[in-house]
């Protein structure tokens, strides 16, 4: 009997186990038990031929419907035709070979039912484009010995037969799904599952079927009921493991240590709310108690702070950050670029005014000191930011990377504020809180559109969580719309738009994809979906000749991207802050933190580039104001393409927690424990987030109840295997940093 820890080239041979290994990534008869089907075939039912896609490899269900052959001069003289059908559209399989041994011809004759395997291409003809596969596996399934009989004259016997559920499974070359199917029918009729891990408290409560049923009713399902049974359990399976790794990590956060920082009757944050010429929204006070409530606790802080562009998370994190300093404390926001870290500075410090000036002219007498460090600063002002952070001088410092750097140290690190999270590694963010000796700092990270990862360790109950839903007062309507390649009067209108904006005193920004260098490219650019081949994406320097000479000529435009000098850059934004520029003509560096009211448009060029959360981003940087802003989604891409569904949801919605739950649509949760990251297999196989909270959410609980009774798993020593097994040490130190 073969055990789920067994290596598979003891069960399948060296052979089949070295193409699992390499193609899939299965390595024990456990790891194969978990590569589950990608759907079913049913021999009743023909695979829909229009909706394959050029270069993907496929398995089809399909029917011979003609079959041609001749002889060519070219080795190895014969070519084989054989066209096969869903009943609606064709698909062309090419087989080469010699006349006198080729098998197709004999095995394939008109009226075969077939499973076919192969990478699709396209070819064109006079017809129009046609889909074939070249040389592809193929297996005949009966069908033909029932196909005469229908209805009630079918017996029991033939009906199950023709309504039997076929695995469809994610295959590789050299291992097409049915030899896989082999695999798993020979590993099932031999496998010793053992002891069911699942507690049997929780079987009974939630009516699962045991894990050896699972199996079965996954690989090979006697109707769709035995398959939703199967589905049920294992998608529980893959919950409540991760769900038991994140409580066990919860509970031993709670112990760690870190000091406390209660918030001061009479401090700097006192003051701060005093001077304040605007009322905070309710949202903002709500957050602000919830946070300083944990700030004052022994234990640390570890709180996703999500709002949408505009809602205030900076005054949210500045309050934190002020009654940390009352205690005695320091703060560092950490930026993911010189630019934002700039705008924070001079955020931070404007909103502080004599408040932030301790030893300086014109400070108030109880006041404290905002220190900026970043990679490219001259040596002078980083000597002295870094003496102001080692000291205490500096209450609160803003920096990028350069905050992680060994020789960066405080001298009494008692907040660490993330902002944009998704755009630093675990690692990076885990240096930061490695400064403090002796415990660990409060975390407070922002975010305006979650990622993937966020929203998917925030609906696994991972980080405490504070929303902003609520805009502060004043701030003006964002109006969308994407200006298509169909209609070029629309990009006409754009340009004119902008002109009018500038002959009233408003400035427009205008973001590439990249600066216009080959190694140039800031910012994620998106794949190419379903669109084929495209030109390359549109460059700053490129764009700059023809707004200057031709579109925009006249007004001031400025350009902006990450290789000038950080002095040039400063110096840019400056102006454009100040009114000086009319155009900013930027990548996507201005994507987060810029803050000029003033700025009424986004225009976006090759919007279909960019991701959904970054366009939601840049759409952010007008409407700061009173007056209502526009952003334009500028694109080449045609209309029923994903790429413009995309567009058009954005367009359609100014929420970022909606759009965040699209972007998690299109590009899946990746693995929550990370690995995904480094190039491996997610642990999630079933299991989809946005369509599973209510199982995420009952093992959540179920796994709370668990770890509290039974903190070590000592009386459950099937889950403890599992869990060990799920969080090798690679996973395990991932999600103790995360």
């Amino acid at each position: 009997m073969a055990k789920l820890d067994e290596p598979l080239r003891k069960a399948l041979g060296d052979r089949t186990a070295k193409v699992m290994a390499e193609g899939l990534d299965l390595h024990t008869v456990g790891d194969l038990l978990c590569h589950y089907p990608r759907r079913y075939a049913e021999r009743g039912e023909l695979t829909d031929l229009s909706g394959l896609v050029e270069g993907e490899h496929v398995t089809v269900m399909a029917e011979v419907l003609k079959v041609q052959g001749r002889t060519i001069t070219k080795r190895p003289g014969y070519l084989l035709e054989v066209t096969v059908t869903d009943g609606r559209g064709e698909l062309m399989l090419t087989f080469f070979g010699k006349k006198a041994s080729y098998k197709p011809e004999k095995e394939l004759p008109p009226g075969t039912r077939a499973l076919f395997a192969g990478k699709v291409t396209f070819f064109r003809t006079r017809q129009g484009v046609k889909k074939q596969l070249t040389h592809p596996d193929y297996r005949p399934v009966a069908v033909s010995a029932v196909s005469g009989a229908s209805g009630s004259g079918m017996s029991e016997a033939a009906r199950e037969f023709v309504e039997e559920l076929i695995p469809v499974y994610p295959a590789t070359k050299g291992l097409e799904s049915w030899k896989i199917t082999d695999c798993v029918k020979m590993i099932l009729d031999t496998v010793d599952i053992g002891t069911d891990p699942m507690p049997e408290p929780i079987l009974r409560d939630h009516g699962f079927i045991r894990l050896r049923e699972a199996y079965d009713g996954i690989h090979r399902p006697k109707d769709f009921a035995e398959l939703s049974r199967a589905r049920k359990r294992l998608k529980w399976d893959e919950a409540f493991l991760l769900q038991l790794a994140l409580a066990r990590r919860r509970r031993a956060a709670g112990a760690l240590p870190a000091k406390a920082r209660p918030r001061a009757e009479d401090g700097l944050l006192r003051e701060f709310d005093r001077r304040l010429p605007f009322t905070l929204t309710e949202g903002q006070l709500s957050v602000g108690e919830e946070i300083a409530a944990e700030l004052a606790r022994e234990h640390p802080m570890h709180r996703l702070l999500q709002g949408d562009v505009g809602s205030g998370k900076t005054m949210c994190a500045l309050r934190a950050m002020l009654q940390v300093v009352d205690s005695g404390g320091q703060a560092a926001l950490l930026a993911p670029t010189e630019v934002l870290a700039q705008q924070h500075y001079r955020s931070i410090t404007g909103m502080l005014g004599p408040l932030g000036q301790a030893g300086q002219l014109g400070g108030a007498d109880r006041a404290t000191r905002v220190a900026l460090l970043t990679g490219s600063q001259g040596a002078k002002a980083r000597r002295a930011a870094l003496l102001d952070a080692a000291s205490g001088a500096a209450g609160i410092v803003v920096g990028t990377h350069a905050l992680l750097q060994e020789h960066v140290q405080f001298a009494d690190l008692g907040l660490v504020v993330v902002d944009e999270q998704h755009r630093f590694g675990v690692e990076q963010r885990d240096a930061l809180r490695e400064k403090v000796a002796g415990g660990r700092p409060h975390v407070l990270v922002m975010t305006a559109t979650p990622i993937p990862r966020t929203v998917a360790m925030t609906v696994f109950g991972d980080l405490d969580t504070s929303v902003l839903n609520q805009l502060p007062a004043g701030r003006a309507e964002i109006k969308t719309h994407v200006v298509p390649p169909e209609k070029p009067g629309f990009l006409h209108r754009a340009w004119e738009r902008i002109r009018e904006e500038a002959a009233q005193g408003r400035q427009t920004y205008i973001v590439c994809p990249r600066i216009g260098e080959q190694e140039g490219d800031e910012g994620d650019v998106e794949p190419k979906d379903d669109e084929g081949e495209r030109r390359p994406p549109l460059a700053v320097l490129d764009l700059l000749p023809s707004l200057a000479e031709e579109h925009l000529s006249g007004l001031r435009i400025g350009v902006l991207h990450g290789k000038l000098h950080p002095d040039e850059k400063d110096a840019v934004m400056r102006r454009f802050a100040a009114g000086e520029l009319d155009v900013l003509l930027a990548t996507t560096v201005i994507e987060v933190g810029v803050d000029v009211p003033n700025a009424t448009v986004m225009m976006i060029m090759d919007a279909d580039r960019f991701g959904v959360s970054q366009l939601h981003q840049l759409r952010g940087r007008v409407g700061r104001g009173n007056l209502p802003g526009l952003c334009l989604l500028v694109t080449e891409a045609p209309e029923g393409t994903k790429i413009r569904e995309r567009l058009a949801a954005v367009a359609s919605t100014t929420d970022g927690f909606e759009l965040s739950r699209l972007d998690l649509e299109q590009r899946r949760e990746g693995d929550v424990l990370g690995v995904a990251q480094a190039g491996r297999a997610s642990s999630l196989k079933l299991l989809t987030l946005l369509r599973d909270e209510d199982v995420i959410l009952r093992a959540r609980q179920a796994a709370a109840a668990v770890v509290a009774a039974d903190p070590d798993l000592t009386h459950s020593p099937g889950l403890a295997a599992e869990l060990a097994a799920l969080l090798d040490d690679e996973r395990a130190e991932y999600l103790e940093k995360a």
